[in-house]
This record gives structure tokens, sequence and C-alpha cells, in this order.
């Protein structure tokens, strides 16, 4: 598949700009709520050739994000949050990430804290496909949100590492979030041998664009299948080494506006802290998984 960024005949509208970093780009001169099919095909051409898509600007309600959400597939329902809410009432698709507190109790999910380089939802048999991440209110410091790719630390890898991996399959816990709660209905634990999850294919292939990639998930109680366990923690670490090179990630510094939506098959995330005092809000939806990784 020719993944090049769009022509400009392509759409008349349409403006990429890419970050000069391994992934993203902003997208300019569309209006999310008014995208015609031509200019959508454009949009999804861009996504899959720079992994995370930046549109700033915008005045979105929770109906119009799901609506444009729902142009790249089904969309997962929100998991419970800690407060043990599922859903907005009545928009079950919409889930808030927020520090906000109305009457002393949370609105959102996550907190002000650090939110550790992720994939969402890898620990599902059918992980979604992409999230979109709607900012409403942000903090005047802290809370950016940093992405990498995870074609581009497979790339980098040595050829004898890749050898060694080719085969893997690794455990992607089910106990905690990347906020580092635990998950509702789970028992915790610690011993990644025993806990819940999904086992995927450590390099997976992406499905739309042919390329290989890491498939790492997240750090905390991975587990490399049939290795012993301090083998599998050693190779973990290695491989996360790269993980957290910058030349591979790009930061995301929000704008009240900002719709971001990022492949999450082939990048990881991660959220720097704020301070607490301050409000942070914002909606996100997840484009539902059609298949197994691999």
């Amino acid at each position: 598949m020719d993944i090049d960024t769009p022509r400009a005949d392509e759409s008349a509208s349409l403006t990429i700009v890419p970050t000069g970093r391994a992934l993203g780009a902003e997208v300019r001169n569309i209006d999310i709520k008014r995208l015609d099919d031509r200019t959508f095909a454009a949009f999804l051409h861009a996504f899959h050739a720079h992994s995370v898509l930046l549109v700033r600007g915008q005045t979105l309600s929770d109906q119009d994000l799901i609506a444009f959400s729902r142009r790249f597939g089904e969309l997962d329902w929100a998991p419970v949050q800690e407060n043990g809410r599922r859903f907005v009432e009545g928009l079950p698709e919409i889930y808030i990430v927020s520090n906000v507190k109305q009457n002393g109790e949370a609105i959102g999910s996550l907190g002000s804290g650090e939110a550790v380089w992720h994939t969402d939802m890898s620990y599902l048999d059918m992980p979604p496909i992409a999230s979109a991440l709607y900012a409403l209110e942000i903090p005047p410091v802290g809370g950016n949100t940093s992405f990498c790719s995870m074609y581009a630390i497979y790339d980098a890898l040595p050829d004898e590492l890749k050898r060694r991996i080719a085969d893997l399959t690794i455990k992607h816990d089910g106990t905690y979030n990347s906020g580092g709660f635990v998950r509702q209905g789970v028992t915790p634990t610690d011993d990644p041998r025993t806990s819940p999850g999904a086992v995927h294919p450590l390099v997976c292939i992406h499905p739309d664009t042919g390329r290989r990639m890491l498939y790492l998930g997240r750090r905390r109680n991975a587990y490399l299948v049939g290795l012993e366990l301090s083998q599998s923690e050693a190779l973990l670490d290695e491989l996360w080494t790269y993980a957290a090179r910058p030349d591979f990630s790009w930061e995301h510094v929000w704008q009240v506006g900002d719709l971001v939506i990022w492949d999450n098959r082939c990048t990881m995330h991660r959220r720097d802290p704020f301070d607490d005092n301050s409000r942070r809000i914002m909606h996100r939806t997840q484009i539902k998984g059609t298949a197994r990784p691999a």
C-alpha cells in the first residue's frame, strides 16, 4: 500500500503538516463536523502514513466526536472508571479523562498523575484500532501527551535482536491501567505469569500498511511466554530501552479544541503529570478492534 502524504489534488482544502519527528502530522483547513467522503479518504490516507493526526481549533459536541469516530469503524463502549461509572449518561461511547471532581466525586478517570507508556487495552483479545481524544479544558502547564512509533522502534533493533524475538509472544497484563489503578473486578497480582491478559505476537504486521512493528503494550506485568521469568524480564528491559528513546517519539502540547487521533496498533503513548489543582477534561472515543494482532 502506498502511504505517502496525500497529494494536493486529493482534497482541495486538506493540508498535511508532518511534525518532522518519527510520527505525527497536523491536519489543517478542515472542520471535523463537515468532512465529505473525498476529504475523509485523504484524512484516512494521512492517518496510515503518520500514525497520529492532530486537528486544532475544533468545536465538537460529544455527538460530533462520536459521528467522526464512527467513520473509522464501530465504537467501543467506554470502560468502567475508578468511580464505578461506565459512561456518560446516554452516550456509552464517551470516556472522560479528567482529574476534576464534582461534589467530591471524580467525573472521569486517570487523575493528574503520570500515565506511563502504553497501548490502549492491549490486554484484550482484539484491542481497539484507534483512539480519538478531544480537549475541553487543559492545565496551564503539564498534561502533555507523547506518542512513539512502534514501526521506528522495530526498524532500529539490531538484526540479531530481531531474530531473537521473531517468534515470541507476549502476555499483556490486564491488572492495572496506565494510571496505575487496579481495573474494575480484577484481583491485583504482580506475578506476570498468572495475571490476567491476552497473549499476542511480540512482532506484528500492520493490517493496513503491511509494515512490521514491535507490539509491547505496556511494561508492568508483561511476560514473554515460555521464557523463564528472569529471561523475560531481561529481554523486555532491553526492548524497552529502545521505546524510551526520544528520537522515536513526538510530544503534543494541548490546546483547547485540539482533536488527536492515533493508530493504537502501531503506537504507544504516555502523559505527563500536572498540578491537581488545575482542571483537565478530555473526552475520548475508541474504534473497536476487528482482528487479533498478528
